[in-house]
Parts: C-alpha cells; structure tokens; sequence
C-alpha cells in the first residue's frame, strides 16, 4: 500500500515532468477523508500555486449531478424514467435521425422509429453523439443552414438501438427546467448544492471564485502544454447540464460521498 508521502511524489513528480501544470488530489472511504494534496501551479507559467480551494471547470463530471436531480424528480412522481417524452415536450418528438448523406452530400435526415425517454437520456442510448467522435455528425454541422445551438443536433440512431456518449444530458438538464420551472442553476442550488454545503459549485461564478479560478490547457503534440485563453461570461446563456458546472475538489468530493450514502439530499 502506497503512504502519504509516496502519493505526494508521485504527483510533484507528474507536475516536475510537465505531464500537468497542477493537480488537486483526495480521497475519502466511509471513515472520511484519507488524502489531500495540491500540486503545481493553476496555470501554466504564472505564480499561483494549486489549492485545495482552486475553482476548476469540471465538464462532464457534471453530467453526475443533473442525473441526480432528474431521479429527483422521478422520485417525486414528476416525471417517470420510460414515457416517451415528446408527448409533453414537442421539441424532443421533433428531432430528426442522420442516417447519412445523398450523391449531391445533401443531409438524410427522417422521424425517429421510438420515442425518446428518460432512461434513454441517461443511459446515453436516445441517439446523440458528440460530433467530436462523429465524422458525421461534424460533417453535418459544416453544411450550410444547420442548426448548432447547444441542443440543435439530430439524432445518429434510433432511441434504444444502441449506445453512445453524446449531448443527451444536456437534454436531460433542459428537461429539468421544464418541469421544475427553476433555471438549472436554481435547482441545483436548492435541491443539491446547498443541502450538501457545497458552496463553491455552480454555473455560475462569484467574483472571490475567478481569483481561484484554474486555467485551461492545451497539450501540443510533443507533450508540451499551452495555456487557453478561455472567456467565462458572467452568467451562462444556457446552463449546460452535461457540462457546464464548476467546483473545488472538496465540494466535488462532498457529492460523490452522498452517492456513496454518506449524506442524503
């Protein structure tokens, strides 16, 4: 079994080689928190050293958490895992399948077979990908006239076919909103963060969590790493809910302590 004191080289280790800029570690079983440590630097080349309170963007780490607050609301008999959604919220019955491209690379797009559900959101089988892995979904969104909007794709395949990592919870995130009439933001906050004390998760961010902010980087292909110059606007048009939240490792840890049953919501 590793000690402490290993764990802390190997991660001063990581940061000396250039693998990371910094990095925040912790752990924790049912007796409490066993290891923490921060390492390096928030960004690449400047002074301010990684906290344990360092905000960072945790991307699709959010996707947990809007899982959680979409069973909340199965749990309330708001909503249930296996209706089909479009006969309350026609903007999902409207989306379309991409079963590819003409002779003239025209889009093919038809009527989904099956309706889309809850537990095909969350179980990532509804059809959406992310284009990033989807040559055709990509080449779908670089023809002219399509739509790109945070929730604008079609689907890949027919709900339940089969499985694939995509944008089907920021669905889930904007099918929250509809039925709590809270902006994810709100409803996070009440029904999750705040019971939970986890005051430095959010959408988002406080002027006092900018100065603890975390840069992004981008790694070149000879490993180097490149600090990003990403603009972070006061208040989010859309409040992403398979990615968008940011969050200090303890907080973070709070929550996944809760899943564990160490708390309850």
């Amino acid at each position: 079994m590793l000690v402490v004191s290993e764990v802390d080289q190997l991660f001063a280790r990581a940061v000396d080689d250039g693998a990371v800029p910094g990095v925040i570690a912790l752990a924790a079983d049912d007796r409490g928190v066993l290891y923490e440590g921060a390492f390096g630097k928030r960004e690449i080349g400047q002074d301010p050293s990684m906290t344990l309170d360092t905000v960072v963007w945790i991307a699709s780490m959010t996707k947990t958490v809007t899982s959680v607050a979409a069973m909340q609301l199965v749990e309330q008999g708001r909503i249930t895992l296996d209706e089909p959604l479009g006969e309350r919220l026609p903007e999902l019955a409207a989306i379309l399948v991409l079963e590819g491209f003409d002779t003239a690379g025209l889009p093919r797009l038809r009527p989904a077979r099956s309706a889309i559900t809850l537990r095909h959101l969350l179980t990532h089988t509804a059809g959406f990908a992310y284009s990033i892995w989807n040559t055709e979904l990509l080449h779908f969104q670089q023809y002219p006239g399509a739509r790109t909007g945070p929730l604008q794709a079609p689907l890949v395949f027919d709900p339940g076919e089969r499985w694939s990592y995509g944008i089907s919870i920021d669905w889930v995130g904007w099918i929250i909103e509809q039925i709590s009439r809270q902006s994810l933001e709100d409803y996070f906050r009440e029904c999750i963060l705040d019971p939970l004390g986890m005051s430095d998760t959010g959408f988002v961010l406080r002027p006092d969590q900018r100065t603890r902010l975390a840069g992004r980087h981008q790694r070149h292909s000879d490993g180097s790493l490149q600090s990003l110059v990403v603009e972070i606007p006061e208040r989010p048009a859309f409040y992403n809910g398979g990615g968008g939240l940011f969050s200090t490792g303890p907080d973070y840890l709070r929550f996944l302590r809760m899943l564990l049953g160490e708390w309850a919501v």
